[in-house]
């Protein structure tokens, strides 16, 4: 049975679009991740780097959930975790800065979150025991490829809230990064690795009690409709269908039952 439970109409599900500095400052999202959402029953609500914390909570606690989306480098000096390799196609600092503390200040919110590719790699890394792999295959000599849309299997791990959301414990996937998560924080735990061992997905410690907090290092949004890559998408749909209904009716007015 899928982990996607019921929801409320249309939950907002905000994304962090991409952004660039090039010739004029904007905001751009693929729809293909606005799609995913629509399917799954959810109102995408794209995000511009918000610099003030007041406001970014304030959204925070708008929406029902957040797709931190795919993107570019991480700037690990700027992170406080050695020099960025050369080969970095780095995020703008506005962008890196803002996705971070978007990150952390959902996961402090019990905010359904689903983060793809640098969007899981953000996650995991508000873990401050955290490592990331900058350059593949650098890091992992002889490792298989992971850039430019490659197509390779991974094996999920029973019992995790990934397989249950998914229905399945293996899956092919579309991978776009040379970066990766190395050792990975006590908060988060590995929930799928490729046939190399490379963390693929990870999900919170089931004891911190939060409600739906993935992330997949592989890119659902571009994978045919109809397979169990939608399941992610309705997983965190469902989720923040709930947290719709409890913010819509809470204890202390919900209508008496007899």
């Amino acid at each position: 049975m899928n982990e996607i439970g019921c929801r409320t109409e249309h939950p907002l599900i905000a994304i962090n679009g991409f952004y660039t500095e090039k010739d004029v400052p904007r905001v751009e999202l693929r729809m293909s991740y606005a799609d995913a959402v629509i399917r799954a029953g959810g109102i995408p609500v794209v995000l511009p780097p918000i610099g003030a914390r007041r406001e970014l909570e304030r959204v925070i606690r708008t929406v029902d959930g957040l797709v931190l989306s795919g993107g570019d480098d991480f700037d690990t000096e700027r992170l406080g975790r050695g020099p960025t390799h050369p080969e970095a196609l780095v995020t703008p600092p506005a962008k890196q800065d803002f996705d971070m503390l978007l990150a952390e200040l959902a996961l402090d919110a019990g905010l359904p979150i689903l983060g793809i590719c640098y969007g899981m790699q953000a996650l995991a890394l508000t873990d401050p025991a955290t490592t990331l792999l900058q350059h593949l295959p650098e890091d992992r000599p002889g490792c298989q490829e992971h850039g430019g849309r490659r197509r390779h299997p991974i094996r999920i791990t029973p019992d995790s809230k990934l397989a249950r959301t998914t229905g399945v414990e293996r899956l092919d996937v579309i991978s776009s990064h040379h970066q990766a998560i190395g050792d990975l924080g006590p908060n988060w735990r590995v929930c799928a690795v490729d046939d190399e061992g490379l963390t693929e997905a990870i999900e919170l410690e089931p004891h911190l009690g939060h409600p739906f907090a993935v992330g997949v290092q592989w890119h659902p949004e571009a994978s045919p409709e109809g397979t169990p890559h939608d399941r992610l998408f309705q997983g965190l749909v469902g989720a923040a269908g709930m947290l719709a209904a409890r913010r819509d009716f809470p204890s202390s007015k919900r209508p008496a039952t007899r």
